[in-house]
């Protein structure tokens, strides 16, 4: 959400913020929205001083007994108090009207942020690891031997359709052993809250981190009225909604394993074996409630916990800066770190990294009281994967796969599987 008196001040800087993501000069037609509005305000406003003024004579004139003036102040009064309220009506509707046209549109980008056209002009800041070289052909993790038995599409097909998988065994175990070495790690060494929360979540919480009203076809939503999450963002970011919270207590910082259900509207072709674009999957979420001044260093801080994470693993990384026309709708700068997978030979993404300014807070309404008694301010708010479970355990298998089939583990992994440090071929651990 914008901040109306800022394109009120500068709207040919507004229009050119919004020419960097593509769009058309809309200003104009925000502007003329919004006198329309306060027009009506105005009006109203003083249509209900003039009724509250006739409504005082209308005692005098019955108290001196003029019943002609008497009857002609009421029918003015009367006649005014349907104005008041037809023009509360459309100032009402006006409101609205500026108010989703003001929500369907992007954040401002930050100057950081190079200019390109789509993930191609994304620009690498480093990498960590160097791919391994393997004597055999790489394969994908779900041709892997150790797999096949612990990562069924067809029965999950049979249940809930494509784009489902049901884990078992193993690979389940090992699903569920990177969930918790990401949590563990970014609660003991990265400092972040554990928490725990629904995945099922009222509509304004949706309109609050930008997934409503403009992608309400990438998500799910039940019949009663409530949206599955697409991710943690929704509901850590949400904490704050309507608050004003203490200075002193920025920053916030959360971290969250759930479910997370999207529709892949739009994918139709894309990514179609293998779990790697699922519809229902697992992420540890980590979100940051902080100060203005402190959220690109904080941007920074939660990519390097995401980084960490794949560093713990082993897993070769490339961190890349999204330009503009890859970048998503509520950030302002954001950064994706792609994990590299030997069956398909490229990097693809684990983790985005996003800091949204004042975006979301005033969609929101989330503030901060600052220490020195102030006038409340928007907080910011930063999300980031850290890291999607899926694509973790697609990673760890192709990146440890072994010529026959088997999966040598990560050190890091060894305690949460018993010590055990290898899949085998029959899908066992040893």
């Amino acid at each position: 959400m914008h901040d109306i008196r800022v394109i009120r001040e500068n709207p040919s800087e507004f229009d050119a913020v919004m020419a960097r993501r593509g769009l058309a000069p809309v200003s104009g037609h925000i502007l003329k929205l919004d006198e329309e509005r306060r027009s009506k305000i105005l009006a109203a406003e003083t249509a209900q001083a003039a009724q509250n003024k006739a409504a005082k004579e209308i005692g005098a004139a019955k108290a001196s007994g003029d019943t002609a003036l008497f009857e002609k102040l009421r029918d003015e009064v009367a006649a005014q108090k349907a104005e008041v309220a037809t023009l509360q009506v459309e100032a009402k509707t006006l409101d609205a009207a500026l108010t989703e046209m003001l929500g369907a549109l992007p954040n401002l980008l930050h100057d950081g942020v190079p200019v390109g056209a789509d993930e191609a002009d994304n620009i690498e800041v480093r990498s960590w690891g160097t791919p391994a070289t393997m004597n055999f052909s790489a394969r994908e993790h779900y041709e892997l031997e150790c797999v096949k038995l612990g990562m069924d599409f067809e029965t999950a097909a049979k249940l809930s359709g494509s784009r489902f998988v049901v884990l078992s065994g193993s690979v389940a175990r090992l699903h569920r052993a990177l969930a918790q070495f990401m949590l563990d790690t970014h609660i003991e060494e990265n400092g972040l809250t554990e928490t725990w929360t629904p995945v099922l979540v009222k509509e304004e919480m949706m309109y609050g981190t930008g997934q409503l009203p403009k992608f309400g076809e990438d998500s799910y939503q039940t019949t009663n009225g409530w949206w599955l999450v697409p991710t943690a963002e929704v509901t850590l970011t949400n904490i704050v909604n309507g608050m004003t919270v203490e200075e002193n207590t920025l920053p916030r910082r959360f971290v969250a394993h759930t479910q997370c259900f999207r529709s892949e509207a739009g994918s139709a072709g894309r990514d179609t074996s293998g779990m790697l674009r699922q519809h229902q999957f697992e992420k540890v979420e980590m979100v940051s409630i902080t100060h203005p001044d402190k959220s690109l260093e904080e941007h920074d801080r939660m990519t390097r916990c995401a980084e960490g994470i794949l560093e713990k693993l082993e897993l070769p990384y490339r961190t890349v800066v999204l330009c503009t026309g890859d970048i998503g709708f509520g950030a302002i700068k954001t950064h994706d770190i792609e994990v590299w997978l030997p069956g398909q030979g490229k990097y693809r993404e684990i983790s985005s990294v996003s800091v949204c300014g004042d975006f979301q807070a005033r969609r929101m309404q989330a503030r901060f009281k600052p220490a020195d008694g102030g006038k409340p301010q928007h907080v910011h708010t930063l999300n980031g994967s850290g890291l999607a479970v899926g694509r973790a355990l697609i990673a760890v298998l192709e990146n440890g796969q072994q010529e026959d089939g088997s999966v040598i583990l990560p050190k890091a992994l060894h305690p949460y599987v018993g010590g055990k440090t290898t899949l085998n071929v029959d899908g066992s651990l040893s």
